[in-house]
């Protein structure tokens, strides 16, 4: 039988654990899942596609998930899926919001190449709050982001957020 292969395509600017919830959720359903770490200039990234990818690989590392492959990419998804052997895209549900996008790209996925599934992962419900893009917020403004993050990835975060200055104390 032939490898299944699934891809978890985000950006992961920073990790949160909201995604590690899904990458070991999602590596259990493949016998490889390629984490696909996108460049998107518009989510203004906190750290470097490099930087990301590496802190993917140690997290995934560190929470024993073994069967992942961490691959940069800045391609249409499915392209870069095709590319990887993927039968399955695995992308992650938090609220109803999410819901919305998600069937429509996976609409549009479809129509661009039938072969490869889309699997939805309903969020740990007490994951489901997170958010990269504000626990970047969080942390610019100097509040605490443990309880969203690896105290790592919490540690990176602050160093990044004390290198390019923190937002206002008004």
């Amino acid at each position: 039988m032939a490898e299944r292969i699934g891809v978890y395509p985000g950006t992961f600017d920073p990790i949160t654990l909201g995604h590690l919830d899904i990458i070991r959720r999602g590596a259990k359903l493949v016998d490889r899942l390629i984490i696909g770490v996108t460049t998107n200039p518009s989510k203004n990234p906190m750290f470097s596609p490099e930087e990301r990818m590496e802190s993917v690989r140690r997290e995934a590392a560190e929470q024993g998930i073994d069967n992942v492959e961490v691959v940069g990419f800045n391609a249409l998804l499915m392209k870069f899926a095709r590319r990887q052997g993927a039968s399955v895209i695995v992308r992650g549900l938090r609220a109803v919001a999410d819901f919305e996008y998600e069937y429509q790209m996976a609409g549009m996925n479809q129509q661009i190449d039938a072969e490869i599934e889309t699997v939805f992962l309903m969020a740990d419900v007490g994951l489901q709050p997170i958010a990269s893009k504000l626990v970047k917020e969080i942390a610019l403004f100097g509040g605490d982001i443990s309880g969203f993050v690896t105290p790592t990835i919490r540690d990176e975060v602050v160093a990044r957020v004390a290198h390019i200055g923190r937002l206002g104390d008004y």
